[in-house]
C-alpha cells in the first residue's frame, strides 16, 4: 500500500507488481523504483521536525508545491535511507531560491541535471563517496539522493520528458548527480565554512550543471600546468559563457595546486585569467554577444577582466573549486553551468538533522 499526500493506492501484495504498478504511473526515471510504502514513508518524515504538509519549493511558473511529504514518498522510491532525507530536503530549499531557477534550468534545450556537492561531517556521517570513482556507480547515499532530486522533478514538478523537460540531449546525470566533498587532505578550508556556515553546520550546494568534461594532465608539476589545462576546457568554444563554473581537482592536482601555497582564491584568480576567448574568435564560431561583453567589461567589472576578451563567468567568485576523487591519477573535472548567460547562480542551504 502507497499514500500520496490525496489518497491511499491499493496494490496487490507482491513486490514485483508494486513496481510494474509504479511504472504504469509513469513515476519512474526508467529504472525500478521502491514501492512508497507508508512506513518507509513515515520513517524518512521522522528525520525532519515540520509537519508532513510543510511545503519546501515552489515551482515558479507552475505554481506546484513539493511537501516534506511528497518529497519523502520520492526518496523512498529513490532507495534513499532515512539518514539521506535532511540531504534532499536541503538540496531543494536551495533550489528554491529566486536565483537558481530550478524551471528554467531543468526545462530548457540546455539538458542541465541539478549537481549536489555535501560539504562538512554529515556527508562522511551517512556513508557518502568523495573518493574514487566520486561520479560514478556503486555508492547508495550518492546515487540515491541525486536520483531523489530526479524523481521530485519529475513526479512532483512534472518535468516530463519531451513535454516540459525540452533537453536536446540530456546528459547522464538527470538520472543522478550527488558527490561529496573531500575533508581527507584537503589543504583548503571546506565550502561549508567559505559560505559562512558556523562550525559543525555541513551544507548542500545546488548547482545547475550541464555535461560532465574530464581534465587529464599526468605531467604537469606546476599549479600554473595544471590549472592553465582546467582553464582551457573552461574556454573552450563549445562551454564558454557568461555563467558559473564547478571545478573539482583530484587529490594529485590538488597537492601540486596548494603544495606551493597557492590559495583557493589564487586558484579563481588563476583560472578567470585564462579562460577566455578573443573577442575576433567568439565572433568566428557565431558566439559573440555584445550585451554579454558590455555585461562582463561594464562598470562593475572585474579588473581581471580583460579588454578584447570574454572570460568564463563575471568574477573568480564565479569559479567553484574543490577537491574530490582517489589519490592516484591526474584526472579532474570541469563542469559547465546550465545557461549561456546567468540564467542560473548556484545557491546552498544547511542540511538540518
Amino acid at each position: 500500500m502507497a499514500r500520496t499526500a490525496s489518497r491511499i493506492h491499493e496494490v496487490p501484495d507482491d513486490l514485483l507488481a508494486a513496481i510494474d504498478y509504479c511504472y504504469e504511473q509513469g513515476w519512474t526515471d526508467g529504472l525500478p523504483v521502491v514501492p512508497p510504502v507508508v512506513d518507509r514513508v513515515d520513517a524518512m518524515l521522522a528525520r525532519q521536525s515540520r509537519p508532513a504538509e510543510t511545503v519546501i519549493a515552489t515551482h515558479p511558473a507552475t505554481g506546484l508545491e513539493l511537501s516534506l511529504h511528497a518529497a519523502a514518498v520520492n526518496s523512498v522510491m529513490a532507495g534513499c535511507l532515512p539518514e539521506h532525507f535532511p540531504v534532499v530536503v536541503a538540496a531543494f530549499e536551495a533550489m528554491n531560491k529566486p536565483d537558481f531557477n530550478f524551471h528554467g534550468s531543468t526545462a530548457s534545450t540546455g539538458g542541465s541535471a541539478p549537481l549536489l556537492i555535501v560539504s562538512g561531517t554529515y556527508g562522511d556521517e551517512i556513508g557518502m563517496n568523495s573518493d574514487v570513482n566520486l561520479f560514478g556507480p556503486g555508492n547508495r547515499a550518492n546515487a540515491t539522493i541525486g536520483r531523489a532530486v530526479r524523481l521530485i522533478l519529475r513526479n512532483v514538478f512534472q518535468m516530463l520528458p519531451g513535454i516540459s523537460d525540452k533537453s536536446t540531449q540530456g546528459n547522464p546525470g538527470k538520472y543522478s548527480f550527488c558527490i561529496a566533498e573531500r575533508a581527507r587532505g584537503n589543504p583548503w578550508p571546506p565550502l561549508c565554512a567559505t559560505q559562512g556556515y558556523p562550525a559543525g553546520v555541513s551544507t548542500v550546494t545546488a548547482y545547475a550543471g550541464g555535461g560532465f568534461c574530464n581534465v587529464e594532465n599526468h605531467g604537469g608539476n606546476t599549479p600554473e600546468q595544471v590549472l592553465a589545462s582546467v582553464a582551457d576546457a573552461m574556454a573552450n568554444y563549445g562551454c564558454i559563457t557568461l555563467g558559473q563554473s564547478v571545478v573539482i581537482l583530484a587529490p594529485e592536482h590538488m597537492r601540486i595546486v596548494a603544495g606551493t601555497g597557492w590559495t583557493r582564491e589564487d586558484a579563481q584568480n588563476f583560472l578567470f585569467t585564462h579562460a577566455k576567448r578573443s573577442v575576433e574568435g567568439m565572433k568566428n564560431v557565431g558566439k559573440y554577444r555584445d550585451r554579454e561583453y558590455d555585461t562582463q567589461h561594464g562598470g562593475a567589472a572585474h579588473a581581471l577582466a580583460e579588454q578584447g576578451f570574454v572570460h568564463r563567468g563575471l568574477s573568480p567568485a564565479d569559479i567553484l573549486i574543490t577537491m574530490g576523487g582517489g589519490d592516484a591519477g591526474g584526472h579532474s573535472c570541469f563542469i559547465p553551468s546550465w545557461s549561456r548567460g546567468r540564467g542560473s547562480i548556484l545557491q546552498h542551504s544547511a542540511i538540518s538533522t
